[in-house]
């Protein structure tokens, strides 16, 4: 479970890095511009782990539905909105508001597919992380 959860840290603080790298790209070229050689770079650095590796096409992706391809255009709106975001609002805070949004629409999607759990509590968890947000942004003006 260690092992779980520092993957998970290291994939969040990555995902930091990566918005304020892209926010400084998109400072010198624009947020969609920005998200196109994110993408472009992405793929030249996936097909050569994947040489090096193996395992590129080790699937069925003619059984997936096909919205399961859905996270390509949407992968490219999340980081050009980042890389946008970044350069106005600042990491920090654009790092707290993507959070909320991932707690909200878990939790959505947890009530919609019916997964085992307290919903009141989830959706209590997301109200106190929300209004700390709130009041962290308050204090700050």
């Amino acid at each position: 479970m260690i092992g779980f959860a520092a993957l998970a840290l290291l994939a969040g603080m990555l995902v930091s890095l990566s918005r304020q790298i892209n926010g400084r790209l998109a400072l010198s070229t624009s947020a969609w511009e920005s998200s196109f050689w994110n993408h472009i770079v992405g793929l030249g650095f996936i097909t050569l782990a994947a040489l090096v590796f193996g395992g590129l096409f080790a699937g069925a992706p003619q059984d997936a539905p096909w919205w399961a391809y859905l996270g390509g255009p949407v992968g490219v709106v999340f980081i050009a909105a980042g890389s946008w975001l970044i350069a106005r609002i600042g990491a920090a805070q654009t790092a707290l508001l993507i959070i909320a949004g991932q707690m909200i629409s878990g939790v959505v999607i947890d009530i919609i597919m019916g997964t085992a759990g307290n919903t009141w509590a989830r959706v209590t968890g997301v109200t106190l992380i929300l209004a700390g947000m709130w009041v962290a942004r308050s204090a700050r003006d």
